[in-house]
């Protein structure tokens, strides 16, 4: 199996840094009245297993240094911590490692020191750094990895030149807070120096100074020329998963002040995984100027951590479809008009079905006075707005039937020949007493719709409270497809297509038909009835 990654090599401006010159016995070096912890170093350059007991001792004794946090020396993990120090302290400490299988030692110098005379620091303990002249330099304030916050924040640094303040002053050095760094913009020989930097910290509520002193020694800088990436140059390599892999980023530069750093899928090596190592090197180059390096060290190659982003993308998913629902069930009837009116005459077939009218409108007649009109809403408003302003045909009946025709052969009839049946409702019950009388109409009217499957639209005048004394088929219809209730008036404002109450009448009135005016001729003839009306305007 395959895994691939991007690892990009970049580049870093870098000046490093040493200690002060060591012998093979590791030496350390602390201002009385200061805080030191001291590691062991062969804990960090050899495997130790899950096991291992790293135990300090103060050289020639046997008694383990205790691991009593209180206590001013004490052991904490594998740490030997002074709080502070002092010069008693001065001397040989070992650090003892022991497993099931094997033990190993290490000797440690610790030197206490006290400033020299009328200075804040001694000239034999300094650290060293170099930076280049033209060039911005770097100063690293070093060795405070263990004064670092429970957020592995740095500690705020006060920067000093030859123990003087105000170095910040010149807006050529710059020192951010939280930064162990201080930056020389344009260096000159008169940057050379002394620089001491000072921060503090707090162990059991007290709090303590700590201090560093570099020498900084400053050099004519190298004809500079732009760093060259020698290897990789847009390589890609395949690994098996499981394996070990070793990755060299190296460049060519004329000065020793880059640092080239890896980052896999464009984040910082660390932060992409903790298990990954990097390792800076730099060694002269045969031509001149310096071959800069970082190695890369993966132990062992895994697949990235989809988990992650493929709950990101399941909730961003789901989020979206929800929104989606929401927004089309409540702008349901508005997106169906609008496909109707701007798609629905290019993606349909011009396919006749037979009907010619959309509609057959069947309201009761006024034969008793009603205080919601059904003969000025279905003989004036409805086709006012369905006919004149929408284009769709209707039969209304008590309008378009002519005299004598018998009830029941002319509503079977016509409503074969539609595709929706509209049936007015009004709350009074005496408005009823037509619709009521004429059973047969309501017989034909039924059959048709259950032998025919077609749709119908029930429109309330007003609310009506109870359908206890309605037919059983209206009471049926309502219960299938609900109804619309008409809230308006019968002034010239409800008589717009656009409002609420038409948008959801045309949402159930069918997509009106593209059939040619010598079409619908064809159709009239065919159902050979001289009364009906065409769609010719």
């Amino acid at each position: 199996m395959i895994s691939s990654l991007w690892f990009i090599c970049c580049i870093i401006p870098f000046v490093s840094s040493f200690n002060a010159e060591q012998s093979k016995l590791s030496s350390h070096y602390v201002l009385v009245g200061e805080p030191i912890a001291i590691s062991c170093q062969i804990a960090k350059i050899q495997p130790l297993h899950s096991d291992y007991n790293l135990t300090w001792y103060r050289n020639g004794s046997d008694t383990p240094i205790t691991t009593e946090t209180h206590s001013r020396i004490h052991q904490q993990d594998d740490l030997l911590w002074f709080i502070p120090a002092t010069l008693e302290d001065s001397g040989l400490y070992e650090c003892n490692i022991r497993n099931s299988n094997s033990s190993d030692k290490e000797y440690l110098q610790l030197n206490v020191f006290k400033n020299n005379d009328g200075l804040c620091f001694n000239g034999e303990t300094m650290y060293k750094q170099k930076v280049f002249m033209s060039i911005g330099g770097k100063i690293t304030c070093p060795d405070l990895e263990y004064f670092y916050d429970e957020n592995n924040t740095a500690p705020e640094i006060q920067w000093y030149k030859e123990c003087k303040p105000g170095l910040l002053q010149d807006n050529r050095f710059l020192s951010s807070l939280g930064d162990i760094y201080l930056m020389i913009n344009n260096v000159t020989m008169h940057d050379k120096g002394n620089y001491t930097c000072k921060t503090t910290y707090t162990y059991m509520g007290i709090q303590h100074n700590v201090s560093r002193t570099i020498y900084v020694d400053v050099e004519e800088g190298p004809k500079k020329t732009p760093p060259k990436f020698i290897y990789p140059k847009n390589h890609s390599i395949e690994v098996e998963l499981g394996s070990h892999v070793i990755m060299d980023c190296n460049i060519s530069s004329s000065i020793g002040t880059l640092n080239p750093y890896w980052q896999v899928n464009g984040e910082d090596v660390n932060a992409f995984d903790d298990t990954y190592e990097e390792q800076f090197y730099e060694k002269p180059s045969l031509g001149g100027g310096f071959i800069i390096g970082a190695r890369f060290n993966i132990s062992k190659v895994k697949t990235s951590n989809i988990q992650g982003y493929l709950i990101g993308g399941l909730v961003s998913l789901v989020f979206v479809i929800v929104v989606a629902v929401f927004v089309c069930k409540l702008l349901k009837i508005d997106i169906v008009l609008w496909y109707r009116n701007s798609c629905h005459p290019f993606l349909s077939k011009e396919v006749s079905d037979g009907k010619i009218y959309d509609a057959y409108v069947l309201y009761p007649k006024n034969r008793v006075s009603c205080l919601y009109s059904p003969d000025i809403f279905a003989l004036k408003i409805l086709p006012e707005v369905l006919e004149r302003q929408c284009g769709y045909n209707l039969f209304i009946f008590g309008r378009d039937d002519l005299p004598g025709q018998a009830v029941v052969n002319v509503t079977d009839e016509k409503i074969s020949q539609s595709r929706r049946v509209i049936i007015v409702l009004v709350p009074e019950s005496s408005c009823y007493s037509v619709l009521e009388d004429i059973s047969e109409q309501q017989l034909a009217v039924y059959n048709a719709l259950i032998r025919d499957g077609i749709k119908i639209i029930l429109i309330e005048l007003d609310k009506i409270e109870d359908y206890t004394n309605m037919p059983e088929s209206i009471k049926y219809i309502k219960q299938k497809h609900g109804v619309i209730r008409w809230k308006g008036d019968f002034t010239e404002k409800s008589y717009s297509a656009s409002t609420k109450f038409w948008k959801n009448v045309r949402y159930q009135m069918p997509p009106r038909q593209t059939a040619s005016p010598s079409e619908l001729q064809l159709l009239q003839t065919a159902f050979n009835s001289p009364h009906t009306r065409t769609l010719e305007r």
